[in-house]
């Protein structure tokens, strides 16, 4: 009984540094990605106002690397925030941390840190995420963001698509491709940010959980750039 007592306690000291690791890398990441929203923001040729007030989730995945994508693929991390209310119409709520996977898009990153915001548009593609694993290009159809603050920029084609993506690196803004690649919630990810296994939609859609300071960033400075959904909430109904 001693030794397995023992064991047991030699197990906890070895496991809970790594847990705490794994919470100050997530917290982390969240913090970046609001440091990542704030500087795209500030540029003078960025997302277009009018379709960040018409979106339903914005969402961040910083400091991506290519040396992170191997045969097989593997996956960026970040966070997702959504407008609360059943009709995505409210303030902005507590992010869910989201994966980035897919091998397709890290030979576009040249080697360099690459940031990526995707803004959801409809509430059909933000449910569908929050729910389960999608691919954009296939399941959801998505396309590279225009840029710039003249409303004119919106094509048709960006106009359908659920996701519009776009990527910064070396300083570059610019709209992406992310065709082939798969989204979907990173609950562990969560359960470190939260301290509780939560999953996204509890966080998104039902409220469960306040804003964690890591967050705060992120979720103020959406809702101070855009305040009030734009787009018709019944246009999908």
């Amino acid at each position: 009984m001693r030794k397995a007592l023992s064991f047991l306690m030699a197990l906890a000291l070895v496991a809970l540094p790594a847990l705490a690791a794994d919470d100050v890398k997530e917290t982390d990441r969240l913090e970046n990605a609001g440091s990542v929203m704030e500087e795209i923001l500030n540029v003078p040729d960025d997302i277009p106002r009018d379709l960040l007030d018409k979106a339903e989730c914005v969402i961040v995945f910083p400091s991506v690397l290519k040396a992170a994508f191997g045969i097989g693929g593997s996956y960026g991390r970040g966070a997702m925030v959504c407008r609360s209310g059943e009709h995505f119409t409210g303030p902005w709520g507590a992010p869910s941390m989201m994966a980035l996977e897919g091998a397709s898009f890290g030979f576009q990153l040249g080697g360099q840190a690459t940031d990526f915001v995707l803004l959801v548009m409809n509430s059909r593609g933000a449910s569908a995420i929050l729910d389960s694993k999608v691919q954009l290009g296939a399941g959801m159809s998505a396309a590279a963001g225009p840029k710039g603050r003249d409303a004119n920029a919106s094509t048709d084609a960006t106009l359908r698509a659920e996701i519009l993506s776009y990527s910064r690196s070396r300083g570059l803004f610019a709209g992406i491709s992310l065709n082939g690649s798969t989204l979907r919630p990173d609950n562990d990810a969560n359960e470190n940010v939260y301290g509780k296994k939560v999953s996204a939609t509890e966080i998104v859609r039902k409220g469960e959980v306040a804003v964690p300071p890591a967050g705060q960033k992120l979720v103020a400075l959406l809702n101070k750039n855009s305040p009030k959904n734009l787009s018709d909430p019944n246009s999908l109904k």
